[in-house]
């Protein structure tokens, strides 16, 4: 499905919530949502990533059925009506199971397989990918930041594997807006390139996030160019997947940051 090296994925960012920062409620209706999907395919889109929780901080918590609710028609329509990947943003083993058996080719955890003991061996019985992300409680480390998230993300790469996952389907993301200060997120932005220590293809999300903001001080909507920025230097520092909002634009830049890094 992805052969990296070649070029930049884009994954095409598509919440179904009512709560998320940037486009809360835009796509809850699921014609709405499958419109949407559907535009950033045509977009240049390599994947959607489909989210029915929001993970913003303060987020409302929304129990498995909820989410499944929110996300399983789209689901349902989407392998109808675009034919690239799917991928869900959950980290409940309930949710991934009813969205596996629909189809979806993988699955992005912002807990790193952490928050529910039966995410890896859920993954692991549909052969799916999975994008392991960095997340913790708080932003106190009690060591060097890039080491601290290199570790989490060994030890959650050992807890899939040994459930089953294939070492080839495994992709990591540093969590950036995730247990980190916007200091600690920029620090981490800076240092991208330590991550290719794993061996595994790092995926980057910062479309729209705080780090931006508390930059430029502009609201979400207004931080295509911020994160244009951190989609070309994240190219340069090896990223193989970049999830963003504003695909049309991204995807321009990641051609010309690909055509200079990766030759």
């Amino acid at each position: 499905m992805f052969d990296y090296g070649k070029k930049t994925y884009i994954m095409g960012i598509l919440n179904v919530t009512p709560d998320s920062f940037s486009d809360g409620g835009d796509y809850s209706n699921v014609d709405i949502a499958v419109n949407h999907a559907k535009e950033m395919v045509e977009s240049g889109a390599d994947i959607v990533d489909l989210g029915g929780e929001s993970t913003r901080p303060g987020h409302k918590y929304v129990d498995a059925k909820e989410e499944s609710s929110r996300i399983l028609p789209v689901i349902k329509r989407l392998k109808e009506e675009i034919n690239v990947p799917i991928s869900v943003d959950t980290y409940k083993s309930e949710v991934a199971e009813a969205a596996l058996n629909l189809g979806v080719e993988m699955i992005n955890d912002v807990w790193g397989l952490r928050k529910d003991k039966n995410m890896a061996k859920t993954i692991a019985k549909h052969n799916a990918y999975v994008c392991i992300m960095h997340n913790q409680d708080g932003t106190d480390y009690d060591k060097d930041i890039m080491e601290s998230i290199k570790d989490f993300l060994q030890e959650s790469i050992e807890l899939g594997i040994d459930a089953g996952i294939k070492k080839e389907k495994i992709v990591l993301d540093p969590g950036i807006g995730f247990g980190k200060t916007f200091e600690q997120n920029l620090e981490v932005l800076k240092r991208l390139g330590e991550l290719n220590d794993l061996g595994y293809p790092i995926l980057l999300g910062t479309s729209r996030k705080s780090v931006i903001g508390n930059v430029l001080n502009v609201e979400p909507k207004e931080r295509v160019e911020g994160t244009i920025a951190t989609t070309v230097l994240g190219i340069r520092d090896g990223v193989d997947i970049v999830r963003v909002h504003d695909v049309k634009e991204n995807l321009k830049a990641a051609q010309m940051a690909d055509a200079i890094y990766r030759g």
